[in-house]
């Protein structure tokens, strides 16, 4: 197993983007010295919790302040791009990482962004946009030819070649004959994730996700492989958790509890899920009341919260109830105090990581 980090990212409403965009790359810093191997940025334009609507910007920078991890949209949502500008976005990233790169691509699922993209989510055409979308840039990058392509949601124009003048949509990908492409699944039986297997792209299951939906994520890459003749590879299953380690299980508990990680679920994602997906998805037991989902019950069920010997042994059982997967991506909440998220992050790495072999 090895580790990485998933920054949607989350700060509070009023929070200084500026300083919070500096404080995020101070963490993927600290997280490449340390030895995390990946760190995957989101996208969201009315989220005031998630300020990044341009990962590709950041990430841009952030290459600059990191050395080895990949680093990776998590994801580009498709609906809110045309084809022709983000094919070239991506391209050009690409190029910059040379090779450092993962493209994670999905529908989306914040009601706001639908509402300023002008997309239906009721009607599900988000995931016809996103299949659609992702194979125009696809051919993009592979034979640009010429012509005029439209669709409902865009429009642009492939000029034919003058080779005399050098005009040619040319940029292509640094890595052939794309980037690794990423997907994250949510639902039950995800159909991203059957897309994934279909095509061989990297899977991930984001945090919310107990562990009795976990094993349908897989079941669904798998169904997705099994149309195309694939054997798919657990290894490359990623699964996003909410993790916190110190010293002592009380220590840990306390810390998650009065630190960023509660108040982030408190004050965030157990407003926000009852008005996009409901409650259901934190459940272990689909009949419990929506009453029911506590901070403590989050921090027994749901998060990954302990001592080295105690998260490791709950990792290591997550291990073995999904059948296996290859990265543990690490959500990433505000690192205050400092000196509580490095120890977390250093024994998360140091100690647990060798536990699980």
């Amino acid at each position: 197993m090895h580790l990485g980090y998933f920054a949607m990212p989350l700060h509070p409403p009023g929070s200084d983007p500026a300083q919070t965009m500096d404080e995020d790359l101070e963490q993927l810093a600290f997280l490449d010295r340390l030895g995390f191997e990946e760190a995957w940025i989101g996208e969201h334009f009315t989220a005031m919790w998630e300020n990044i609507p341009c990962p590709d910007l950041f990430i841009a920078k952030a290459l600059g302040v990191t050395q080895r991890m990949k680093l990776a949209t998590g994801v580009s949502c498709l609906p809110n791009h045309t084809p022709l500008m983000l094919a070239q976005r991506i391209a050009q990233l690409d190029q910059m990482a040379r090779g450092r790169f993962y493209w994670g691509v999905g529908s989306g699922g914040f009601p706001g962004d639908f509402e300023l993209f002008g997309v239906d989510p009721k009607s599900g055409e988000q995931r016809g946009i996103t299949r659609a979308l992702l194979d125009a840039v696809l051919d993009l990058w592979n034979d640009p030819k010429p012509g005029v392509y439209e669709t409902k949601y865009w429009k642009y124009i492939v000029p034919e070649p003058q080779a005399d003048i050098g005009l040619r949509l040319h940029l292509k990908p640094y890595q052939k004959p794309h980037p690794p492409i990423g997907v994250a699944g949510v639902n039950a039986n995800s159909e991203t994730l059957v897309l994934g297997g279909e095509r061989g792209y990297i899977p991930m299951s984001i945090n919310f996700v107990p562990k009795r939906l976990l094993r349908t994520h897989w079941d669904a890459v798998e169904q997705g492989a099994k149309r195309s003749g694939r054997v798919p590879d657990r290894m490359t299953w990623r699964i996003a958790r909410d993790v916190h380690v110190a010293d002592t299980n009380e220590r840990a508990r306390r810390e998650a509890l009065e630190g960023p990680l509660a108040r982030d679920y408190r004050d965030y994602f157990l407003r926000l899920l009852p008005k996009i997906r409901g409650l259901d998805l934190l459940k272990v037991d689909p009949a419990m009341p929506d009453s029911d989902i506590t901070l403590e019950y989050l921090l027994d069920n749901i998060w990954v919260v302990g001592d080295p010997d105690t998260v490791a042994a709950k990792l290591a059982r997550l291990r073995d109830d999904v059948g296996g997967f290859g990265a543990l991506l690490v959500i990433a909440h505000e690192g205050r105090p400092r000196t509580s998220w490095e120890r977390s992050m250093t024994l998360l790495h140091d100690e647990v990581l060798p536990r699980l072999g």
